[in-house]
């Protein structure tokens, strides 16, 4: 999530504060001088069906399914009943929806969602640990280029994360053509709004068929206004991934029928450099895994076909946090994953995938340390690593493999 270089990885707090003040002042001075007729938003909304509201000549929402409850029971691992996950064990999925506007526009890397009267719709633009609209990053750039026209429809997967984030990718975009699918199948946009920047977005987008001479890519000063811009709602806005999520995507991008012969014990490694949530002892757990017939996988070598199949053959996972485990939603059923934390920074994702697989097993084991988050209070250590005693681990797969 953040973007700091990794030595600068421990200012991310106060960054992060800045960043969101300085959306604030810059908003509030640009709306009172410059205005929307430069594009930037005027006001906000924190719903779409609020927007389609203030709205309903140039908005519409097209409801795709409603709203519903995932209940999920509670981990085992270390510490015991960690209040991280129990404060996340029923969780409310909204609505699924597209949201359509005439003469709707794009702005910024991150492709803001703002109606052709200047409402910006936070629901559909929704950005990490903001407190409302007025701290979108869209108002960092008061004076805005002028608009690319497209006079013709406009469908949206960009959204917050996914230029630069392998999990947001997958889980925050891609799934976003379920959506449009749904709500009006077999239609062939004019122009797709998707990030196209690594190998990884243009292996999967060509996985997914689409048209590479319809792409365009959000970027800084990104501006773009259409005549008809469909907007699907964001699938995860929690970062916990509903069962739907999970099954149009193992639907979409199948392992190969002819992959065979790949390990069915894997420790994903994260490299070694400091500050990106690499493994400090990762030689020494790594030696142990071995003996028990692990076998080390870095998918930054490897196509996203051959993530798919690694994963779907494995039946033993082991892995500090990151996005990496998002293939786990190509993982067989019966897999069993462990997941490694740092004690300032959880997040229950991969849990949350893992427990869409039938049959399947899931444990943690979080790092002890001075700074260890706490309930009620934000998680600072994003990229923090992950200082483990190799016996913690050998211990916490013995009981996985028990289990």
């Amino acid at each position: 999530m953040s973007r700091l270089p990794p030595q600068l990885q421990p200012l991310w707090p106060v960054v992060k504060r800045g960043h969101r003040w300085g959306a604030r002042v810059l908003g509030a001075a640009g709306r009172r001088t410059v205005g929307p007729a430069h594009g930037l938003p005027r006001t906000g909304s924190e719903r779409s069906r609020d927007t389609a509201l203030l709205e309903p000549a140039t908005t519409r929402i097209v409801p795709v399914g409603e709203a519903f409850t995932v209940r999920r029971t509670l981990p085992v691992g270390e510490p015991p009943a960690h209040w991280y996950f129990a404060d996340r064990l029923e969780q409310r999925v909204p609505e699924r929806f597209l949201l359509e506007l005439t003469e709707g526009r794009l702005q910024g890397r991150h492709a803001a969602v703002v109606t052709a009267g200047g409402v910006l719709d936070l629901e559909t633009s929704h950005y990490f640990d903001i407190a409302g609209w007025r701290e979108h990053p869209v108002f960092w750039n008061p004076r805005p280029r002028p608009a690319e026209r497209v006079d013709g429809t406009v469908a949206v997967l960009a959204a917050r994360g996914t230029g630069h984030n392998y999990y947001h990718f997958l889980i925050d975009a891609l799934p976003r053509l379920g959506m449009l699918d749904a709500a009006h199948p077999g239609l062939r946009p004019d122009r797709w709004v998707v990030d196209t920047a690594t190998r990884y977005q243009r292996e999967l987008i060509a996985m997914l068929g689409l048209e590479e001479d319809r792409l365009v890519a959000p970027g800084p000063g990104f501006s773009l206004q259409a005549r008809r811009l469909l907007v699907p709602s964001l699938p995860n806005v929690s970062t916990l991934v509903s069962p739907e999520t999970s099954a149009w995507l193992r639907d979409r991008l199948p392992p190969r029928a002819a992959a065979s012969g790949l390990p069915e014990r894997v420790y994903v490694t994260r490299g070694t450099t400091p500050n990106t949530r690499r493994m400090v002892h990762e030689q020494a757990v790594v030696a142990l895994l071995r003996r028990r017939g692990f076998a080390v996988v870095d998918p930054g070598t490897l196509s996203v076909q051959e993530q798919i199949d690694h994963f779907a053959a494995a039946r033993v996972v082991v892995a500090p946090h990151g996005a990496a485990l998002t293939n786990l939603v190509f993982a067989r059923d019966g897999v069993r994953v462990l997941e490694l934390f740092a004690p300032t920074y959880l997040n229950g994702g991969y849990w949350s995938i893992v427990g869409n697989i039938p049959e399947s097993r899931y444990r943690y084991v979080v790092a002890d340390g001075p700074r260890a988050t706490r309930p009620g209070r934000p998680q600072r250590g994003v990229m923090d690593d992950i200082d483990l005693a190799p016996a913690r681990v050998e211990q916490a797969l013995e009981r996985l493999l028990a289990d």
